[in-house]
């Protein structure tokens, strides 16, 4: 009977790497809530608009890739964008398959209004800079190798 019970200690719960890296991402998106509802963008929104106000146009396939979303989730993100006024999505003149996303000026103006977001969420997170920054390092490693 005692071999058996080793055999389980990777069904705790507490043994998974997985479930705190799901609860602190739950809970670090919660926080983004208050500060998104302000510039009227989900968490995923959100993240797009980075992308966008970066990219200012960019193939949705590369876009999808770059997020770690499928088109199925892509899609509904982009409409509400689009609904907004945020981005507008455009055919390659060369590839009618392509499919780009270009932010609008009401889009690029919208960073103004969220620039604060990421100074106002680093208050929220219970983490000093320093462990802040070899997390990061940690979770980029990791997220290169999906």
């Amino acid at each position: 009977m005692m071999g058996n019970t080793d055999k389980y200690e990777m069904l705790k719960l507490e043994s998974q790497l997985c479930f705190p890296l799901y609860v602190v991402s739950k809970e670090i998106v919660r926080k983004y809530k208050p500060f998104l509802n302000e510039v009227d963008l989900t968490y995923t929104q959100y993240i797009t608009m980075m992308v966008l106000w970066e990219e200012n146009e960019i193939l949705v396939k590369h876009l999808g890739e770059k997020l770690f979303l499928d088109s199925g989730t892509l899609t509904p993100v982009l409409n509400g964008l689009e609904k907004k006024g945020y981005a507008a999505r455009r055919r390659s003149e060369t590839d009618k398959r392509d499919v780009y996303v270009v932010i609008t000026e009401k889009g690029r103006s919208l960073r103004d209004k969220a620039v604060e977001i990421p100074s106002k969420m680093g208050e929220c997170v219970p983490i000093d800079q320093e462990k802040a920054m070899v997390l990061y390092q940690i979770l980029h490693e990791m997220m290169e190798k999906f």
